[in-house]
């Protein structure tokens, strides 16, 4: 239960796209999803995050304009979009999940219970 589960990552050419899915259980139908990343030699760092029903997102300013997310409630799948791939998007991709979320935007790590394992995702110069 509140196991979150990425696929889709690897690597790419800088210019290139990528579609990231992650999977949770019909429990979290209802919660604010996101992902954050990790650069290597970083801290964690927001990317995106949507209400449950998809009314409202947000977005880092270093992906504004090329990231995409979206959710599948009735597939139980949440879905980020990354177009026109930078060398410095590099990291590994964790998707969370948070039951409560008060501020906005809802940016920070640690108001998210729920993780999934991480996808690299290594975008080539």
């Amino acid at each position: 239960q509140g196991q979150l589960v990425e696929s889709g990552g690897g690597l790419v050419q800088a210019g290139g796209s990528l579609r990231l899915s992650c999977a949770y259980p019909a429990s979290l139908f209802n919660v604010m999803q996101a992902w954050f990343r990790q650069p290597p030699g970083k801290e964690r760092e927001f990317v995106a995050a949507i209400t449950w029903k998809g009314g409202s997102k947000w977005y880092a300013n270093s992906v504004k304009g090329r990231a995409t997310i979206s959710r599948d409630n009735n597939k139980n799948m949440v879905l980020l979009q990354m177009n026109n791939l930078k060398p410095e998007d590099t990291a590994v991709y964790y998707c969370a999940a948070a039951s409560i979320v008060s501020r906005s935007p809802p940016d920070i790590a640690n108001d998210y219970e729920y993780w999934g394992q991480g996808t690299q995702v290594t975008v080539s110069s």
